[in-house]
């Protein structure tokens, strides 16, 4: 029994010399160096306070445009990224490789080979909070962006199809980036061709609250007289806009306009009221004609039957008096031959 006992140990122990020898060393927890454009970034950990990245608006992302990841993890592995309302490029714009606005992806996986490190950038063009979501071995880490608008690339504008005459219309001129951001915070110019309108301000500021963020509003009285309204816009800065148009990026739209029809509701009622009188005349003397037309008809009918009922009542007197005339001759014959039994003849 001892002996079997002293085996049963030592084969606990080898089994147990085993499980140590296999385990290995504990895994180097991944860690991510961030900066933008040479300067350390320490925010971008929080949603509350994303890394700013201005949008490529000269269509090239360079290290001013984009957050550089550098992760430092074990040799041999990989990591991994996922980008929501962001992308990524593993390189930089240079003249020989050029990275545009329209380079990169939402996901990427770099293999470290012998290295200890993985590099890469993210970009966005969107105003809208994105993430970076970066994973190595069970160590995920996250990440949080923001563009920043460029410059006014685009003014689009919002009016009525028409107006009342005199009547004051609300006009929304909306300014955009090349990557269609609302710019907020940007004056905008109206200019009045002829005196088709007048606005209670020329110039207008674009919003920067929920409900009017990137949003001029310009308030026009129409004209008491006249057939329409027309207002250009442009912006009031020129170098709060775009100079020229980007290569592969969105053309310019910077003067844009709004018309407006003038309704002169008293000549439209006017109009409307004698058109109703002239159709009201126009309904009786209609009545009349059909009331003439129906009596005739009525007229021609009742004569038709007349004539038609004449001839009936014409047709059956002869045909009784054809009878008539039949009987008695037969009558007549009959007494003849019987004196005795004479018929009376019919009158």
């Amino acid at each position: 029994m001892n002996s079997f006992k002293k085996i049963a140990l030592g084969l606990v122990a080898a089994m147990t010399l085993g499980t140590f020898v296999a385990t290995p060393a504990s895994a180097a927890v991944m860690t991510v160096a961030v900066t933008l454009d040479g300067t350390a970034n320490t925010t971008a950990s929080a949603i509350a306070t994303p890394a700013a990245l201005p949008v490529p608006a000269d269509n090239t992302v360079d290290a001013a445009d984009a957050l550089k990841f550098v992760a430092t993890v074990d040799t041999g592995t990989a990591v991994t990224v996922t980008t929501t309302n962001a992308t990524i490029v593993s390189a930089l714009h240079t003249t020989a490789a050029p990275v545009t606005a329209a380079s990169g992806s939402s996901s990427l996986t770099i293999a470290t080979g012998t290295g200890t490190t993985a590099t890469f950038y993210v970009y966005t063009k969107t105003t809208a909070i994105g993430s970076v979501v970066i994973s190595n071995q069970g160590t995920t880490l996250t990440y949080y962006v923001q563009g920043t608008a460029g410059k006014i690339n685009n003014l689009t504008v919002s009016a009525p199809a028409t107006g009342a005459a005199g009547t004051k219309q609300d006009i929304l001129v909306t300014a955009t980036d090349v990557f269609g951001n609302k710019v907020s915070g940007k004056s905008i110019t109206a200019t009045v061709f002829g005196a088709t309108a007048t606005l209670d301000s020329a110039t207008a500021t674009t919003g920067a609250t929920l409900a009017d963020f990137g949003v001029a509003t310009f308030k026009a009285t129409l004209p008491t007289t006249g057939t329409r309204s027309l207002v250009m816009f442009a912006p009031t800065t020129s170098t709060d806009a775009n100079s020229a148009d980007v290569v592969g990026l969105t053309a310019r739209t910077l003067a844009p306009f709004a018309e407006i029809a003038v309704r002169d509701l008293v000549a439209e009622l006017a109009k409307a009221q004698a058109d109703l009188a002239a159709e009201i005349v126009k309904l009786k003397a209609d009545a009349v004609t059909a009331k003439v037309a129906a009596d005739k008809a009525l007229a021609d009918a009742q004569a038709a039957a007349k004539v038609e009922l004449d001839a009936v009542k014409a047709a059956n007197a002869k045909a009784i008096a054809d009878m008539k005339k039949a009987f008695n001759a037969l009558a007549k014959k009959w007494n003849a031959k019987n004196p005795t039994a004479k018929v009376a003849l019919v009158k």
